[in-house]
């Protein structure tokens, strides 16, 4: 069976580090804590990376 990334419905904005975190089987907290210190080690563009994956990576059990 194969892993797929998507957002997760543990979510503080809109799921993407719990989502990554799930996938690599992480604590959602540490991905949270990592992003928000490489985010502000780069000058913010980590925040064009989580608009991104907000609009690429699918929600987790979205109901069509």
């Amino acid at each position: 069976m194969t892993k797929k990334l998507y957002r997760s419905n543990d979510r503080v904005i809109a799921g993407v580090c719990s989502g990554f975190a799930e996938y690599m089987d992480f604590d959602p907290v540490a991905v949270r804590l990592g992003y928000a210190a490489l985010t502000l080690l780069t000058c913010f563009s980590g925040v064009i990376f989580y608009i991104v994956a907000w609009i690429i990576m699918p929600e987790k059990n979205k109901v069509l």
